[in-house]
C-alpha cells in the first residue's frame, strides 16, 4: 500500500518539509465496527504514530482472507482459528494457504456467547431449528457446535447450519427469524438482547479463549513490519489505557456511534471489553493455552486427514511476536 504524503511545493525557504506530516493508511479487515480502533483515531494516538486506520467490513471469513492474502488488506483483526485454517490446513474454504501470522492478541471474545432467538430459550425449543454461522468450518461455528453439544443438541442430527456471514448480518438473522440460534459478540450480543434474544451460554464455559487476533501477511511484515509496529504498539497501548479506567466518556460516545448501542447498553459493552477474562488483551500475548482450544475445537468440529497439535500449530510460526512492543 503507498504512503498517503503531503505534496509540499512553493513553500518559501524557512519552512522544513521534514516537519510536515507523513500518513500511513492502514487497510485493516474487521467484522464488527472495532471500537478500540475508533477510541485510537479519537485521541490522536494513530495520528501521533504516524497513522490512518482504514475499516474494510467482512462479509465473511473466506472473504476476509481472500482479501488478505490478494494483498488487499495489510491486517485483519479475525478468530484466531481463521489464522490456522489458511496457514496450516490446506482444506480451507479457499483451497489456498500462506503466511499469515498472529501478530498480536486483541480480546477474550467480547463477550461471545449463545444466542436464542426470543422465544428460545431450552433444548427443547431450540431442537431442529436452524444455526447459523460465518461459514461452518470456522472458528466462531466451532464454538457454537461446542455449546450447543453441551446443551445435548448435537450437530448433523438435532438442528440444521446455515452460513449467513459475518457477526452484524447473523445478528439480523436472528432477530427477523431466518435463524433460531446463532453466536455473537462485539455490542451485537447486547443489541440482540435487548431485543428479546436470549444468552444461552458463554465462551467462557469451555476454557481459555482469544476471540480477536491482528494478522497479517509475512510479505507484509517484510515490506511494512515498521507501520504494523507502530499499529500494534498504538492499539496496546490505547488497551491498557482503557483498563486503566482512562478515555471512558469517549469510549462510551464511540460505542454508541460504532455499534448503535444507547448509553445504558455501551456503558455494559464498556464493561465488557475492560474484563480481565473477556475483554482487552492489554499486552498482546497470544496465549498457548488459548491456542490450544481452538485446536482441539477444530479437531473435534472439523478433523482433517491428521490430527493437528498446538506444538505443530506453535512449530509452524503462526506466532510471531517480533512487534510486540518491548515490556
Amino acid at each position: 500500500m503507498p504512503l498517503d504524503v503531503a505534496v509540499v511545493k512553493g513553500l518559501t525557504p524557512a519552512i522544513d518539509v521534514r516537519t510536515i506530516a507523513v500518513v500511513r493508511t492502514m487497510c485493516l479487515g474487521t467484522f464488527s465496527p472495532s471500537v478500540l480502533v475508533e477510541v485510537a483515531t479519537r485521541t490522536g494516538a494513530l495520528e501521533h504514530a504516524g497513522l490512518a486506520v482504514q475499516e474494510i467490513p467482512a462479509t465473511s471469513s473466506p472473504a476476509q482472507f481472500a482479501a488478505l492474502l490478494d494483498g488487499e488488506l495489510d491486517a485483519v483483526l479475525t478468530n484466531p482459528d481463521n489464522v490456522v485454517a489458511y496457514r496450516c490446513l490446506p482444506d480451507n474454504p479457499l483451497s489456498r494457504t500462506a503466511d499469515v501470522r498472529i501478530l498480536a492478541a486483541v480480546d477474550g471474545g467480547l463477550g461471545l456467547s449463545l444466542f436464542g432467538q426470543p422465544g428460545h430459550t431450552t433444548p427443547k425449543q431450540l431442537h431442529g431449528g436452524v444455526l447459523s454461522v460465518d461459514a461452518p468450518t470456522t472458528g466462531f461455528a466451532f464454538i457454537a457446535y461446542e455449546l450447543l453439544d453441551r446443551l445435548g443438541l448435537r450437530k448433523d442430527d438435532d438442528y440444521s447450519i446455515q452460513a449467513m456471514g459475518s457477526t452484524p448480518r447473523r445478528t439480523e438473522a436472528l432477530l427477523t427469524g431466518q435463524c433460531h440460534m446463532t453466536v455473537l459478540n462485539a455490542g451485537n450480543d447486547l443489541r440482540a438482547e435487548g431485543e428479546g434474544a436470549s444468552r444461552l451460554s458463554s465462551v467462557t464455559s469451555i476454557g481459555p479463549y482469544v476471540g480477536t487476533v491482528l494478522a497479517a501477511r509475512g510479505e507484509t511484515i517484510q515490506r511494512d513490519g515498521d507501520a504494523l509496529a507502530r499499529l500494534i504498539e498504538t492499539l496496546l497501548q490505547t488497551s491498557a489505557e482503557l483498563v486503566e479506567g482512562k478515555h471512558i466518556e469517549l469510549a462510551l460516545d464511540a460505542t454508541q456511534h460504532r455499534l448503535g448501542l444507547d448509553r445504558a447498553t455501551a456503558k455494559r459493552y464498556l464493561k465488557t471489553l475492560v474484563d480481565p477474562t473477556e475483554g482487552l488483551v492489554a499486552d498482546g500475548w497470544m496465549s498457548p493455552d488459548a491456542l490450544q482450544t481452538v485446536v482441539e475445537l477444530r479437531n473435534r468440529y472439523f478433523p482433517g486427514a491428521s490430527e493437528l497439535t498446538v506444538q505443530a500449530v506453535l512449530g509452524s510460526g503462526i506466532v510471531d511476536d517480533g512487534l510486540l512492543p518491548a515490556s
